[in-house]
């Protein structure tokens, strides 16, 4: 038997601020959206144009207060060819978080408190 990863979910209170994030701070793109007849639910699937994997973000009709992460142990990594450029242009957005220069990482966070994690492509 085998699988293969299709997408992540995380949940989100203001569906569009994050989708504008996750197209200013990474480039993806909307690649499919899916309404709940009864306007209940939104997801919105984010994809980067190259590999299949789709962020699925979530927003839900009923939330009225922003979540409640806990720790906040967990991310998604995201590699990128021009690490430099990349970190210019987060840290001009404001929204790097952490960054750990012995590893050649940092993270940056979204608008709901998720992490990501940015890393230069290896060779």
């Amino acid at each position: 038997m085998k699988f293969s990863i299709a997408h992540c979910n995380i949940n989100v209170f203001d569906l569009e601020k994050s989708v504008k994030f996750y197209q200013e701070a990474l480039g993806l793109v909307e690649v499919r959206r899916k309404e709940a007849a009864d306007g209940s639910f939104v997801l919105v699937f984010m994809g980067d144009e190259t590999t299949d994997f789709r962020i699925e973000l979530t927003w839900l009709r009923d939330r009225k207060e922003p979540y409640d992460l806990g720790d906040n142990e967990s991310h998604i990594a995201f590699v990128t060819e021009d690490y430099d450029a990349a970190h210019e242009h987060h840290a001009r957005m404001g929204c790097i978080c952490y960054e750990n220069t012995a590893m050649g990482l940092y993270f940056i966070e979204d608008p709901d408190g998720y992490w990501l994690e940015v890393l230069p492509k290896r060779r």
